[in-house]
């Protein structure tokens, strides 16, 4: 699987969309905004950062996909900074220069079609006519490369991406019919997937460093761990469940046994200690909050749990789990399996998180990041 190419949300503004189906990432945004606005402060009390006339800020959100989350953070950037530069004195604002990454297979065109004129209506609205001129730039490629001219950027943000790796980790064979880590996988294959995940975010911190100017700051959230053992319940059972629904097609003759056998996600969810170790190794960055939080899967629904007016339409947490799953999974599960076993295997995974979610305590993790690019 390449997955630079196969690997994306899936677009547009219909049903299975990410768009419309990324509540639980919009939680956890506001659920770091604490962390996010703080850097945000100190960047701009930062000494380095002084403000002048005429000066341009540049943030990139890395990762953005394509919906009403993607500019969530570059607003709260635009509004924070606005707010400071007015509170000591400075009636002439500075320019934003936003900057939205992703992979080239990212749905770029509903982004400016459908959220940017909204953006600029919403800055308008909430900071009147004397607000900044923001200027929105899509930017397709892998973050595990250069990205931006060297010293570029000020800020830096990203929420639910970094798990993603950049490949399928080699020697991952003996994984079969587990498309990620497991409970039942071999050492081997936990040890090839936390070597990938050190190999890439030593290069995103890398690239990172020589793009972000020094006192700049980065924030980063992505799914991960409290516990030290790569194969917790707590950051594989969501996909050990796809597992199941996959096996059931397979019992059915939908796929094939060697289709399975070979499918193997490409994620690493790290614990706080690991993702340290890495920013300590790779040397660029002070970190200024290393925290973790979780959030119930539930929240990927609008009540965040199951009302009687929802099961009564037959839409319970399941459901609404599976559809933000789907919305994250289907272009890769399509690549490897085609389209057609598709819904089949989305109504099996309902059916299964409804049970599981009945009966179990079920949260995703986050860990979040705060750091600083020394000078």
């Amino acid at each position: 699987m390449e997955v630079g190419r196969v690997l994306h949300m899936n677009g547009g503004v219909g049903e299975a969309s990410y768009a419309n189906n990324s509540l639980v990432q919009e939680k956890v945004i506001s659920m770091t905004k604490p962390i996010t606005e703080a850097a945000i402060t100190e960047l701009m009390m930062c000494s380095s950062m002084a403000w002048r006339p005429g000066k341009i800020l540049c943030m990139a959100e890395l990762g953005c996909s394509s919906g009403p989350n993607t500019l969530i953070v570059a607003m709260e950037f635009v509004k924070i900074v606005s707010q400071l530069c007015r509170k000591h004195g400075h009636d002439q604002l500075p320019e934003f220069q936003i900057q939205l990454n992703d992979l080239p297979g990212n749905d770029f065109n509903s982004i400016f079609k459908s959220f940017a004129p909204s953006f600029h209506a919403q800055l308008l609205q909430e900071l009147g006519s004397s607000a900044p001129y923001c200027f929105l730039s899509g930017v397709p490629g892998s973050f595990y490369g250069r990205l931006f001219a060297a010293k570029s950027l000020h800020f830096v943000h990203s929420s639910y991406s970094l798990m993603w790796l950049s490949k399928v980790p080699e020697g991952v064979e003996m994984n079969k019919e587990n498309i990620y880590i497991a409970s039942t996988s071999p050492a081997s294959v936990i040890n090839a997937y936390y070597e990938q995940f050190q190999r890439d975010f030593s290069t995103f911190l890398r690239c990172r460093s020589e793009e972000v100017m020094g006192g700049g700051k980065m924030v980063l959230t992505l799914l991960g761990r409290k516990s030290e053992s790569a194969c917790s319940k707590e950051c594989c059972y969501i996909w050990e469940l796809l597992a199941l629904s996959l096996k059931h097609l397979l019992s059915q003759g939908l796929i094939e046994e060697e289709k399975l056998g070979s499918f193997n996600i490409p994620q690493y969810t790290p614990s706080l200690s690991e993702v340290k170790t890495e920013v300590e190794k790779e040397g660029s960055f002070t970190i200024n909050q290393l925290e973790v939080s979780e959030i119930e899967w539930a929240a990927c629904g609008s009540s965040g749990f199951c009302s009687q007016e929802y099961s009564k339409n037959g839409i319970d947490d399941g459901y609404n789990v599976a559809k933000c799953m789907r919305s994250v999974a289907e272009p890769l599960l399509v690549e490897q399996f085609g389209e057609l076993v598709i819904d089949q295997l989305f109504e099996n995974y309902r059916n299964i998180l409804s049970d599981r979610m009945s009966r179990e305590d079920t949260k995703f993790i986050n860990v979040t990041v705060s750091m600083t690019r020394k000078e």
